[in-house]
């Protein structure tokens, strides 16, 4: 089922401008990463290594504007570089960033053309033991790749493994779900191309015998819908597509937290998500983070509060039976920002009225963030109106009442005023 979308027989593959979004994307949260996680100032180095499953040819040329773009290995390259000066400034103790890179190329044509491109930029992998090259199928060196990052970092198995596959059986859910078994500190960051798998269901086989292949069990919702009908009839059918599927993709890869978010295209919708799963509520956050800066990149056709994919109401075989969320989706700018706010300081009281001795701000965003399109900071300025309305208190660890929720600790604890935990009881 494998479709190669690009050519580099000739030279640079042609690349549009929503594919340029997912390098821009990545780079910037590969910076954000580091800078997240390697800034203590006693750490003098970091160990990372990054897996790209799915290479290409290492440089492009954009469609419209006809210029050079950088593939995700020279991405992967100059992001670590950057990252590395940027942590290093005004730090006593240097910082070395410790990355093996992992480019992996089952096209020959697109292999020699990347080694050409990485040799021309000064990264001869034959002189720099930090580069590994494979030219083969990901998933013919998936476990040799995972006994090496078992090996270099045995604690936490920190890598991430970015797998912007062609075709859906490229990267089947049982090898992802092997990656998070043995490596707890692994993030992945996938592309699923939803338009790849309505035209593949179109051709012939249906949606169930696709999707089992890659190991995902759907809803028996999906058995009755017609995906090309549905996506011709219904404005709402990636909505309906991110519901459906994104429980079952991510429960089939076993991934704790996730961002299943649509690209934009040129048209101006999403045509396939980029879909980041990791074991740490904080990984998710930096990928939030990266989604709400890079706004015009993204787009989410869900609610703003708790329940983004919640499909109550919601009628494939009808246009009009769906309501929560705008014509165009949830944008990521100002107006998704304060309906955020709104949802959640209505939502969050019933959730911590259910704790009698309250809950941590830590696990408040942990049980619920996968649930909601927020980053941390959004919760943040929501418990800040809620302390304003005085609807809650904000109790640090030593005992002391904080009085503003903006700087709220992750061990801080959040319970309603004493006066309504009477009233209610």
């Amino acid at each position: 089922m494998t479709v190669n979308h690009y050519n580099w027989e000739n030279g640079p593959a042609e690349i549009q401008q929503h594919s340029v979004a997912k390098l821009d994307v990545l780079r910037a949260y590969l910076i954000q990463y580091f800078k997240t996680l390697a800034s203590l100032p006693q750490q003098d180095v970091f160990k990372l290594t990054l897996v790209d499953g799915f290479a290409g040819g290492g440089l492009y040329i954009h469609k419209d504007k006809q210029e050079f773009v950088h593939g995700s290995p020279l991405v992967c390259l100059e992001a670590v570089k950057e990252a590395e000066f940027l942590l290093n400034q005004g730090r006593k103790k240097p910082l070395q960033l410790d990355v093996d890179f992992v480019f992996i190329e089952e096209n020959k044509d697109t292999f020699k053309h990347l080694e050409s491109v990485l040799k021309e930029k000064g990264h001869l992998p034959q002189k720099n033991s930090k580069i590994q090259m494979f030219n083969g199928c990901f998933q013919d060196y998936a476990s040799k790749i995972v006994e090496f990052v078992k090996k270099k970092s045995p604690r936490n198995g920190r890598s991430i493994f970015i797998l912007d596959q062609y075709g859906y059986t490229d990267v089947p859910t049982n090898l992802m779900r092997n990656i998070f078994r043995e490596l707890p500190g692994a993030e992945i960051i996938l592309t699923f191309n939803v338009d790849s798998l309505i035209n593949f269901a179109n051709g012939g086989k249906t949606t169930t015998e696709i999707l089992n292949k890659i190991g995902i069990q759907l809803p028996k919702v999906f058995d009755t819908v017609d995906l090309k009908k549905l996506k011709e009839k219904d404005k709402n059918w990636r909505f309906f597509i991110q519901s459906v599927l994104h429980e079952s993709l991510i429960r089939a890869c076993n991934a704790k937290f996730f961002t299943p978010f649509f690209i934009r295209n040129s048209g101006g919708h999403g045509d396939y998500w980029l879909i980041h799963m990791s074991q740490h509520h904080k990984a998710r956050d930096v990928m939030t983070e990266v989604h709400w800066k890079y706004r015009n990149n993204f787009i989410h056709y869900g609610g703003s509060g708790l329940d983004m994919f919640n499909l109550v109401g919601y009628d494939p075989n009808s246009d009009e039976n769906f309501h929560g969320q705008s014509a165009l989706g949830f944008e990521f700018d100002d107006t998704a920002k304060n309906s955020s706010i709104q949802q959640l300081t209505e939502e969050f009281p019933r959730i911590i009225s259910a704790h009698d001795q309250g809950i941590s701000f830590e696990t408040l965003f942990a049980t619920t963030c996968n649930k909601s399109p927020a980053t941390a900071g959004i919760y943040r300025e929501a418990l800040e109106t809620l302390l304003v309305e005085r609807a809650i208190q904000i109790v640090g660890a030593d005992g002391s009442i904080r009085r503003n929720g903006k700087n709220i600790k992750q061990s801080d604890r959040i319970i309603l005023p004493i006066q309504r935990n009477l009233f209610i009881a």
